[in-house]
């Protein structure tokens, strides 16, 4: 195998190890909202932001909806 072969084919190793390990962390969450906003929606049921927020820290938006909207 030759130096330039072997050296594209190590780099292109690295290049998918990252993509691979990017795709659960940023894009499968990008692609997937809905399904992410069921779950939140689940898990915050019942509570009331005021009450557990601590003084001075603005209470939370949902990171899904576009600003202005």
């Amino acid at each position: 195998m030759s130096k330039n072969r072997r050296i594209t084919l190590i780099f292109g190793g690295f290049v998918t190890a990252i993509a691979a390990a990017f795709y659960p962390i940023f894009f499968h969450p990008l692609t997937h909202s809905d399904d992410y906003k069921q779950v939140q929606r689940a898990n915050r049921a019942g509570i009331n932001q005021a009450d557990v927020q601590p003084v001075g820290v603005k209470i939370w938006s949902d990171p899904y909806k576009p600003a202005g909207k």
